[in-house]
């Protein structure tokens, strides 16, 4: 069932996915199969946040400000 959704191959860019809802999304995307850059003006969240979603799933996750 969660092939339908497969986002194997795609990019996400998420605004505001350092924390909350925005890192919600990010890492349902990276689960679902896709690379995430996250943007953030919270350096220091945002760094964090992109290394918990590499490992926690195995995607490339990055950060800019």
């Amino acid at each position: 069932m969660l092939n339908r959704f497969s986002l194997s191959g795609k990019s996400a860019l998420i605004t505001g996915g350092s924390k909350g809802l925005g890192k919600q999304m990010a890492l349902s995307l990276a689960n679902a199969g896709a690379d995430v850059l996250i943007v953030s003006r919270n350096s220091k969240e945002g760094e964090r946040s992109a290394k918990e979603i590499t490992e926690k799933t195995g995607r490339k996750c990055f950060f800019s400000k």
